[in-house]
């Protein structure tokens, strides 16, 4: 494969635009449908759904759970928008938080974003090639070796089309992603329009107290939003592709903000529309793959393989928008001079992260047979996937407080600045804090895990904790070899200008502070 560096007078720039990405590639509708893509609306419905109603206390209100779960990550969002409207760096957190608190907090939340991105691999991967057999056989699902085959399968497919264009990902992306909101809105219609006309056995009308969060206790909420504000992640790889992004401070920032609003819509009405068709207790019977289990008597026969698609098309599409933030982060931050110099190849025809993105794919791909192979009851794989909260709640976390302090010297100058760019994101990301520490108890406690506890750890705080310790550990390691990005001073503040009325259609780039001089050391 042919793949180079960018030209040396590029080379190791770490301004927005300067990392040899394709500039001006896709524009906002790109931008919204990545974002919503990456979260895999169908798939997360179908795989967390069920749990979400089984937990003690939550039945009928998993709508209002939903509705709860989405308040932090509109918050979180909104601190995304503000700071790419000041610094549109395709390495989103690890490049914010580095300006704001410093490199070794940034190194750290970089290596967050690259844990969580290699967790859900194994668990979309498997998703999709599961879907795959269901479609094409009558037999069920296949045995293990052949759903790591088709796993396998799926990610190399996917990493091509990342390594080929952003352009193309994109143009596939819309096609999935349309598919999929359209399957999901025909459910909805097709369901209420049943249930309301012909009432099918263990059909309920909808209530509004359904959509109520004071009608549950503090603790079945608290319980229920512990799954539900995970299946809202994702949508910040939107903002991941801002570099290629045409309005790039703007467009990709807003994107971030209007497809947690979608997906809100989404969640809310199939969840409602589900257990209206069939009562909350068939979807806890049926937590493993609640679309499934509805699709026959909600679509009919031969229709109800439209949901089949419908989540095969979600798992694939993720597992693309999934690779795609990953490369970028870790080509950002070879071009800061974080990591290796290898990470920072660009291809020199599409333009794209070459070595990032075939590693994040060959990682994959490791991850993935591993996992499937040695565990072939997918206990631990369903552990893995709890396990991301807590690399989630870290870097959407700090992403939240970062941009209060960013924005810090703007904050008094109007109402405005004070509520989106300070006080909603720092309320965001003191949130995501404490959505992982409740997350810690509950899944430190036996029982409300699949697999068996490891030295007396269990499987999720393994992985998700450990793997955060591990980042600590390498980032240690790493400081040695790159001085000159440890060096770098922090709380560095935004540009005044991006925040007021008389800034043109595009912001200014952000000023350095402190500034640094043509070698990257900061000066004195």
């Amino acid at each position: 494969m042919d793949t180079t560096t960018v030209p040396a007078a590029n080379s190791y720039s770490s301004a927005p635009g300067e990392k040899g990405l394709k500039p001006n590639a896709i524009g906002y509708i790109s931008n919204l449908v990545i974002a919503v893509a990456s979260t895999a609306p169908a798939y997360s419905l179908a795989a967390t759904l069920g749990f979400i109603v089984a937990v003690t206390g939550v039945g009928v209100h998993a709508p209002a759970v939903l509705i709860v779960s989405f308040i932090p990550i509109l918050f979180v969002s909104l601190g995304y928008r503000y700071f790419n409207l000041a610094d549109p760096d395709a390495g989103t957190t690890f490049a914010w938080v580095t300006r704001t608190f410093g490199p070794q907090l940034g190194w750290i939340n970089g290596w967050a974003i690259f844990l969580a991105d290699i967790i859900v691999m194994a668990s979309l991967a498997a998703i999709a090639s599961n879907y795959t057999f269901l479609l094409f056989r009558s037999g069920g699902a296949p045995g293990n070796f052949w759903l790591i085959v088709g796993a396998v399968v799926w990610i190399a497919l996917m990493t091509w089309i990342c390594y080929r264009g952003i352009e193309l990902s994109a143009r596939i992306q819309t096609f999935l992603l349309s598919l999929e909101l359209v399957t999901l809105l025909l459910f909805v219609v097709v369901a209420l329009v049943k249930v309301y006309a012909n009432s099918p056995t263990g059909a309920i009308h909808v209530s509004g107290s359904w959509f109520n969060p004071f009608d549950l206790s503090w603790g079945a909420l608290i319980d229920g939003v512990l799954l539900g504000i995970f299946i809202y992640w994702g949508w910040d790889s939107g903002v991941a592709v801002n570099e290629e992004s045409r309005d790039k401070h703007r467009g990709p920032g807003k994107a971030a903000v209007v497809s947690t609003l979608i997906l809100l819509l989404t969640y809310v009405a199939v969840s409602a529309s589900a257990q209206a068709f069939h009562g909350a207790g068939f979807l806890s019977k049926h937590q493993n793959d609640v679309l499934n289990a509805l699709g026959k008597g909600v679509l009919g026969s031969p229709l109800y393989k439209l949901l089949i698609i419908c989540v095969l098309t979600s798992a694939s599409a993720s597992t693309q928008t999934t690779i795609l933030p990953t490369a970028r982060t870790t080509l950002s931050m070879a071009r800061w001079k974080a990591i290796p110099e290898a990470f920072g190849r660009v291809h020199p025809r599409y333009l794209t992260p070459s070595f990032s993105t075939l590693l994040m794919g060959g990682l994959s791909i490791i991850w993935t047979v591993a996992l499937l192979a040695f565990n072939p009851k997918k206990n631990v794989l369903g552990d893995t996937v709890s396990a991301l909260g807590f690399a989630i709640c870290f870097y959407y976390g700090f992403t939240g407080l970062a941009c209060a302090f960013y924005f810090r010297r703007e904050l008094l100058g109007s109402v405005r600045n004070f509520l989106f760019a300070g006080l909603i994101p720092l309320l965001g990301g003191l949130m995501m804090g404490y959505v992982a520490v409740k997350a810690f108890g509950y899944y430190n406690t036996a029982g409300n895990n699949y697999s068996k506890a490891l030295l007396g750890i269990q499987t999720p705080i393994l992985v998700g904790v450990g793997g955060l310790i591990l980042g600590v550990i390498l980032m240690f390691a790493s400081w040695p070899f790159f001085p000159q990005f440890f060096r770098r001073r922090p709380f560095e503040a935004a540009d005044p200008a991006v925040l007021t009325e008389t800034a043109g259609p595009v912001a200014s780039e952000p000023e350095r502070v402190p500034a640094e001089s043509s070698s990257g050391v900061p000066r004195t």
